[in-house]
């Protein structure tokens, strides 16, 4: 038994993409302080804690799923299809928290006794990116644009994304769905007439929803304080406004880590500095430098992603990567623009570094995922 124990211990080491992890646990320890920063006028620990335990829980788990082969438990699909939509479904059980207490979105399980809550919407987009990733190299080896197949993964997609909105009402989330199917798809090899025509149909349904005035007028506020940044300066625009003066208060080297003017007043001048908001507080106590180093931290995880895709032994196995290299760089650049006032906010938060105990244990996973797929496409003799 222990013979064995050493055996997995060492083919992890000399297997396992440790240099994803060891940017992976960079990525989150920096969060973590930026957490312990922007919650330090609470006077409470707490925020801390859970996202520190969920650190340790997202390497152990990491180092789980490097040995799992995904691509042989998506046979089990059905299973995990029926995962997906009944994880979603509990939101409108009593374990959903109220939309009142949690931005206005059904969107968080409850578990008593369980420490943190858990937004399915995160945990699902691992075994969607797995299911998807399985649609289509199943299609590549037939006709993948042809309209009866563009017809089942489109189907997928538009099912899970649909239900998704419906239940919990979180548009964030849902776009980054979007932005998954729309990397995954182009990496495939679906013809550019598709993207084209799904283009031009968003595009169109938009512009007409505007017009009639179907979209809600939070979201329709949201989109117009980005294109002129003095509408609604004490409601919609008061986030970012307050994150630009955060920014602009930095300057390159930043007023130092738990001196920020904003980051440490009690009195909400940053709102949601530990989730949403955790870049301005990098801005303004860390500088230009700071965010610069967040960004390269976040970039090199894209990367690596991307390398481990392109060495990838089966399609399978480099569109799952993709997959997660697309969901990373999305929620990265719309957190980011979110704060610079160049994109509206909705309510994503940046990865590994903004506070969210089941949003670090659900990428960690996913890294947990790559690290196996680079596992398998080691030469046999490396792996024996």
């Amino acid at each position: 038994m222990a013979n064995r124990i050493l055996g997995t211990i060492k083919r992890f080491f000399g297997q396992a993409d440790l240099l994803l992890l060891a940017l992976c646990c960079a990525a989150a320890l920096f969060g973590i302080l930026l957490i312990a920063s922007a919650t330090n006028y609470t006077g409470s620990p707490r925020y801390v804690i859970v996202q520190s335990v969920a650190l340790v829980l997202g390497i152990a788990l990491y180092t789980f799923f490097s040995f799992v082969d995904v691509e042989e438990a998506s046979a089990k699909w059905k299973w995990i299809f029926a995962f997906n939509i009944v994880f979603i479904l509990l939101l409108l059980t009593p374990l959903g928290v109220d939309p009142s207490q949690s931005g206005g979105n059904r969107a968080w399980l409850s578990i008593p006794g369980f420490p943190m809550d858990i937004q399915p919407a995160e945990i699902i987009k691992v075994t969607f990116i797995i299911l998807l990733a399985r649609q289509l190299s199943y299609y590549q080896e037939h006709d993948l644009s042809s309209v009866r197949s563009v017809a089942f993964y489109g189907g997928h997609f538009l099912l899970m994304v649909g239900l998704l909105f419906v239940v919990s009402s979180d548009a964030g989330s849902c776009l980054v769905y979007v932005a998954i199917f729309v990397f995954m798809t182009f990496a495939a090899g679906v013809k550019l007439r598709w993207f084209v025509l799904s283009g031009i149909g968003v595009v169109s349904a938009f512009m007409l929803a505007w017009y009639q005035d179907w979209i809600p007028s939070y979201m329709r506020q949201r989109i117009e304080v980005i294109l002129n940044h003095d509408l609604y300066p004490t409601t919609i625009g008061w986030h970012q406004n307050r994150s630009i003066i955060a920014f602009g208060s930095g300057g390159w080297f930043g007023q130092g880590l738990f001196n920020g003017t904003q980051t440490q007043s009690s009195s909400g001048s940053l709102p949601a500095r530990h989730t949403d908001f955790i870049f301005s507080v990098a801005g303004e106590e860390l500088g230009y430098l700071g965010c610069i180093a967040i960004i390269a931290l976040l970039l090199a995880i894209i990367i690596r992603c991307m390398v481990v895709a392109r060495r990838a032994k089966t399609p399978m196995g480099m569109l799952i990567c993709v997959g997660f290299a697309g969901m990373l760089a999305f929620q990265t650049l719309e957190n980011i623009g979110m704060c610079l006032f160049v994109m509206p906010v909705i309510g994503l938060t940046l990865p590994f570094f903004s506070y969210g105990g089941s949003s670090l244990i659900t990428v960690f996973a996913a890294m947990g995922i790559v690290s196996g797929v680079k596992m398998r496409s080691l030469p046999e003799w490396l792996r024996d």
